[in-house]
């Protein structure tokens, strides 16, 4: 490509560094048998009993030890209590009366802090904040969103906020890293609330369908649902399709396979008490019951009010696929499964607008190249079409993106990540066509980015890798994971990038 080359270096490190913070804690429900990735027995009852045979005093004496020891690590624990007793409360026979203190306390048993970030921090995306009141002429507000790993290596996702200044690429240490400000997250991070969803039976059936459910129960079944359901009217069908059990068979596979997809496309709301950076998305639905992994966020605009998407890789212990999260305001957050052949696997990326008419997205099913998809509601997805193959030697052993692609007016810009000889990645970049982005024009030759030495070492070594960048005037903020283990932040030259770029 050719363009008016900029003074100064092509990609610049900022010194910003974020680090896992075992002190960032979860309140979660916690069921001893149970624990964390472990499919056990539960104990709940017994570990009931041997509060409720406890004396008064004994009660009140350990619930103020226990709130004298963790309330300072929460905005309200004994809220906390009462939620996670009220959890457990349907095991309790029902002539039982139990006061307030004890109901504490059993709650206290049933709970547990959870470090979410103790093993790993990586794998950043960034977007413009969507509220940029109060920000200086040339200033941008962000939000961040970052893979979190605690025990058992479960994957969140969690955020942080920040600024980028006019004055990108210059030094202010007072204030910034040059021209990057970081907020100090919340101190209290918290899951929300979730709650059902109103299904769409088309992709219902779709998803059932890849799962091979085709056969006349699940027929019969959306035959007694309209278009858009709730789950009581679910719960109904249901019922209905089980009366005709001897008629119509076992369809028990299928009322699970049902009941598994509901319980996967639901809604999380936080308390407006909560900043961003205390607003973790925490693995809900049986489909991500191992891991909400790379969550690409990108604005996305052109259709009404700007809107927020992000795809993420759910991981349910055996299958991971694509799913979909959509908001306004890093508040209320709408979790969907995605259909489709190129939902498949990891590495999903939408485009920020519709080309065409259509939603466009990144695709990487087959686990190694870079390809385009379609899809007329961002649900239901086309079959992918091939537009990069590995064929450079750094990155030899599979392709995929690193986050959204940004529009320039030259074409459409990925940085892409490549994966080489010991397992060694780099990022690099291609552009494609603004009309026809199943087109290659042009790619980088060489790396754009490779791991420093003081980057390789970590939980997964000699690996650099982002799942979003932000362009702001002619430099793209690029922050990146540095072996699954940290984040720090490369300012690009827009037009020196464009510049070195090959004809495809």
């Amino acid at each position: 490509m050719t363009g008016t080359r900029s003074a100064g270096p092509l990609l610049t490190r900022t010194q910003l560094r974020l680090r896992p913070d075992a002190s960032r804690t979860l309140s979660r429900l916690f069921v001893p048998g149970q624990e964390t990735l472990i499919r056990g027995e539960s104990r709940a009852m017994d570990v009931i009993n041997r509060v409720l045979a406890m004396s008064g005093d004994s009660v009140d004496s350990m619930l103020a030890r226990t709130l004298a020891r963790f309330s300072g690590q929460y905005r309200d624990l004994e809220e906390a209590l009462e939620r996670n007793f009220g959890l457990v409360a349907h095991r309790l026979d029902g002539d039982i009366t139990v006061g307030h203190a004890r109901r504490l306390l059993i709650g206290a048993y049933f709970t547990q802090q959870y470090a979410l970030e103790a093993a790993a921090l990586f794998n950043p995306s960034i977007v413009p904040h969507p509220d940029q009141s109060g920000c200086a002429a040339g200033e941008v507000r962000f939000v961040m969103s970052l893979r979190a790993v605690g025990e058992g290596h479960l994957s969140s996702i969690e955020f942080r906020t920040g600024t980028i200044s006019a004055g990108l690429g210059t030094s202010d240490r007072e204030t910034s890293d040059l021209g990057i400000s970081i907020d100090p997250p919340g101190r209290f991070p918290d899951i929300g609330r979730s709650r059902p969803v109103i299904y769409d039976r088309s992709l219902f059936q779709e998803k059932l369908a890849e799962l091979g459910h085709e056969e006349e129960n699940a027929q019969f079944l959306w035959s007694l649902l309209p278009p858009r359901f709730s789950l009581s009217e679910l719960d109904a069908a249901v019922a209905e399709l089980c009366l005709q059990q001897v008629m119509r068979g076992d369809s028990v596979a299928l009322v699970a396979g049902v009941r598994w997809m509901a319980a996967s496309n639901y809604e999380v709301e936080f308390d407006a008490r909560h900043a961003i950076s205390e607003r973790v998305l925490w693995p809900s639905g049986p489909a991500e019951s191992h891991g909400m992994e790379d969550a690409r966020f990108v604005r996305f605009t052109g259709d009404s009010d700007p809107v927020y998407f992000a795809t993420y890789s759910a991981f349910d212990g055996s299958k991971v696929a694509s799913h979909l999260l959509q908001t306004a305001d890093f508040r209320t957050f709408t979790i969907s499964q995605l259909s489709g052949q190129s939902t498949k696997n990891k590495g999903m990326a939408l485009f920020p607008r519709r080309i065409g008419g259509r939603y466009v997205a990144l695709s990487r099913w087959d686990r190694e190249s870079n390809e385009i998809a379609y899809s007329g509601d961002a649900h239901r997805w086309s079959e992918a079409v091939t537009v990069q193959a590995p064929a450079r030697p750094w990155e030899l052993v599979q392709l995929g993106n690193c986050g959204s692609p940004i529009e320039t007016p030259a074409g459409w810009l990925v940085f892409t990540h490549g994966v080489g000889p010991m397992r060694e990645y780099s990022i690099g970049a291609i552009l494609l066509d603004l009309d026809e982005p199943e087109h290659m024009k042009a790619a980088l030759p060489e790396p754009l980015l490779v791991a420093s030495e003081s980057e390789r070492v970590g939980y997964v070594p000699n690996v650099v890798y982002s799942c979003g960048a932000l362009l702001h005037g002619d430099k793209v903020v690029l922050p990146y994971g540095c072996s699954d283990s940290s984040v720090r932040f490369a300012i690009v030259d827009l037009p020196q990038l464009l510049d070195r770029l090959i004809p495809a």
